[in-house]
């Protein structure tokens, strides 16, 4: 079966993954499927929807997706099993390559842009979400992203980090947002790879998580926003302090 984000079949994609432009259906359906690999929506080991699945979600055919699966698979990304558990498996991600591949990852991006287009982005989805309130089954949902992150061993903290502020773009209710959020979401991770998890750090970001979803929950868009700008500016600090 697909993997369950706790909310029903494939619903850690949802953010991710919708229909293609007519003219582009190949590039942008490569595009999106790259971002739910980068993300970790779909941990290594784990299969990706099946093909029909797949194809109705992107709107394109099982022709094109199979040839954008192909491509995934030549980078290293995913492999193809047959039999009847097959499927389509993301691959585990390896280490992030030493200086050499640390080096390449700055050159190529501007990270300042980055930072504050996410700034931009995140503390706006917060302050939507606070100011327009959240429906039972809306915040239910960010509540178990929440406690997803406290219960997270290391190793997965980062994947689950990602899908709570994921959430909480999608909840947001603006699709464009969501979409332009798990585009610069994939570039922070890749930025993140590059440094180490430090403890303090974590816990330091899990009491402002847990301060962010309690003034969304509240209605309390200032106090949403400013946590979430606070939050930012702390991830900002580290990735500055060690790739600038």
């Amino acid at each position: 079966m697909p993997v369950d984000a706790g909310g029903g079949p494939d619903d850690r994609l949802t953010p991710v993954l919708r229909p293609v432009r007519a003219g582009n259906g190949f590039e942008e359906a490569l595009e999106q499927i790259l971002q739910v690999v980068r993300l970790g929506l779909v941990p290594g080991g784990e299969r990706l929807p099946a093909e029909r699945d797949l194809a109705e979600r992107l709107g394109i055919s099982r022709v094109t997706l199979r040839e954008v699966l192909k491509v995934l698979q030549e980078q290293g990304l995913v492999e193809s099993r047959r039999g009847r558990y097959g499927g389509t498996f993301v691959l585990p991600r390896t280490d992030a390559g030493g200086e050499d591949e640390l080096r390449r990852r700055i050159a190529e991006v501007d990270i300042e842009d980055v930072l504050r287009f996410r700034e931009v982005l995140e503390v706006g989805a917060a302050g939507l979400c606070a100011a327009h309130g959240l429906t039972e089954e809306q915040a239910g949902r960010l509540r178990e992203a929440l406690a997803r992150t406290e219960d997270a061993p290391l190793a997965d903290y980062r994947r689950l980090d990602t899908m709570l502020h994921l959430t909480l773009a999608e909840l947001c209710g603006s699709p464009s947002l969501t979409a332009q959020y798990a585009a610069v979401r994939a570039t922070v991770n890749d930025l993140l790879d590059c440094i180490p998890l430090l403890v303090r750090n974590l816990e330091h970001s899990q009491r402002q998580h847990a301060a962010l979803v309690e003034a969304v929950l509240d209605g309390d868009a200032d106090g949403a926003r400013e946590m979430m700008r606070e939050h930012c500016a702390g991830t900002a600090a580290l990735l500055r302090g060690f790739l600038a």
